[in-house]
């Protein structure tokens, strides 16, 4: 069996809210993904679903636990090491496409390359070929007031895997859109991670969608089944 590509154990994350009593959002959650697996993550607003991304990111830190991608313990890193394997090891989709606004669809996907350092040349071919899986390749040169709601979608897709990330985490990536809106940027992003080989975990409240996916887990009360 592959090594997981992200391995989260006993993640645990509390907050203190003034002068109420501590909030245990994750009580222990642990969850391994595979090299191209698509994981469906279900759970009711509140239940800690985005701070669970958060941290399996490296945007956010446990209390207690573990976060290793690719086999490598990211848990200790400093935080220019969190910074390099965050840009290079993990892709972020959100609800809302957060694309920028004066550049291209192209650019979109080229600049995170450039931050990342690639060549100019390479990257703007990547982004080409990114742009061409999820059908919106005849739509590069545009600026995200030009395009559909799907269309933008897709573009942040293809932004998040810019970078030949280990891993994909999305958080609701369909849920501003209308339903067969929805299943056509759902389809594109099942091509975009098979092509691409990742581990995908998703968070989503379509159950539809999430039956799709090769695993459905769900997080509650803190835990993940």
């Amino acid at each position: 069996m592959s090594e997981a590509a992200l391995d989260l154990a006993g993640i645990e994350k509390h907050y203190n809210r003034g002068t109420e009593r501590e909030v245990n959002v994750l009580r222990g959650a642990s969850l391994s993904v595979a090299p191209g697996e698509i994981v469906a993550m279900v759970a009711p607003s509140g239940a800690g679903k985005s701070t669970l991304l958060h941290i399996a990111g490296l945007l956010d830190t446990a209390d207690a636990g573990r976060v290793r991608l690719g086999g490598q313990d990211m848990t200790d890193l400093g935080d220019r090491r969190r910074t390099r394997a965050r840009r290079g090891d993990v892709g972020f989709v959100y609800q809302f496409h957060h694309l920028l606004p004066e550049f291209t669809a192209e650019e979109n996907v080229v600049l995170p390359q450039l931050a990342h350092g690639a060549r100019a040349g390479a990257a703007a071919a990547r982004a080409r070929r990114l742009l061409d899986v999820v059908g919106v390749g005849h739509r590069a040169g545009h600026r995200p007031s030009a395009l559909s709601g799907g269309e933008q979608q897709r573009v942040a897709f293809c932004r998040a895997l810019a970078n030949a990330p280990r891993v994909l985490l999305a958080d609701e990536p369909t849920g501003n859109l209308d339903p067969e809106t929805s299943d056509t940027v759902f389809a594109a992003l099942m091509d975009l991670v098979r092509e691409t080989g990742l581990a995908a975990l998703i968070a989503t409240h379509n159950l539809a969608l999430a039956d799709r996916m090769d695993r459905v887990v769900r997080l509650t009360d803190g835990r993940v089944t």
